[in-house]
């Protein structure tokens, strides 16, 4: 098999890789973490994959935040070559704004909503229809060449898809500790709904995150693209 190494581009402390550093553990993966929140700026990139978590910054931040610009040209060197990218929330974003897509902002999502497969189904295995956890108050427009992948009621653009990247606008790598610490800001009432939601719909969402994780940790260094099924006996 491959040699593997995971590289997690996190942008904020409470929002690291969740669910996806156990599964890339699952499979004897190495892990290298870039604490972007930390160092505010991106080391040479060596890892034969690349995940972008999510953050509070806006991707169109780069005059205060110029390691964006960086972020962004990785993006579109990884594609150009094959590389496999997977990204979420402000990582998916930053897949479409790389890709020279508006992002801007939206109707303010905070908790459990369904997302719909859209004009092609790249996950058959997959509902047609499930819930997931929202955090976030912008979205982006699908870039030229990319396929929108899931879509949803009140932000029709969920998950974009073009080549070797992947780009999800909702959280599937979350815990029910993740959950706790992101809305534990929100008044008591709100807090219980999402709690109880939470219950109801974490586990469904922690099992669409490890098949989405097999692919990604299944995919080659390069030639990849999320279109094509994984060839037999690729993980």
């Amino acid at each position: 098999m491959q040699r593997r190494e995971v590289g997690i581009l996190q942008h904020a402390e409470n929002e690291h890789g969740g669910l996806f550093e156990e599964y890339i553990r699952e499979r004897g993966v190495e892990i290298r973490y870039i604490p972007i929140y930390e160092t505010n700026e991106i080391p040479p990139v060596t890892t034969t994959h690349l995940l972008f978590m999510g953050g509070p910054m806006s991707v169109n931040d780069e005059e205060e935040l110029p390691w964006l610009i960086a972020e962004k040209q990785i993006i579109r060197e990884w594609v150009a070559k094959g590389r496999p990218v997977l990204g979420i929330c402000l990582g998916a974003q930053l897949i479409a704004s790389s890709l020279r897509a508006p992002v801007h902002p939206c109707e303010a999502e905070l908790g459990w909503s369904p997302v719909t497969a859209a004009e092609r189904e790249i996950f058959p295995e997959l509902p047609k229809q499930f819930r997931v956890f929202q955090m976030h108050g912008e979205t982006f427009e699908i870039p030229q060449g990319a396929t929108r992948v899931y879509r949803g009621e009140r932000v029709a653009n969920q998950a974009l898809c073009i080549g070797s990247a992947l780009g999800l606008q909702f959280h599937i790598e979350l815990t029910l500790e993740m959950i706790r610490n992101w809305i534990s800001d929100r008044p008591t009432e709100e807090q219980s709904s999402i709690l109880a939601q939470s219950s109801q719909y974490l586990p469904e969402s922690q099992r669409i995150c490890r098949i989405i994780a097999d692919r990604f940790l299944s995919a080659p260094a390069e030639n990849f693209a999320w279109m094509h099924p994984p060839e037999h006996g690729s993980g």
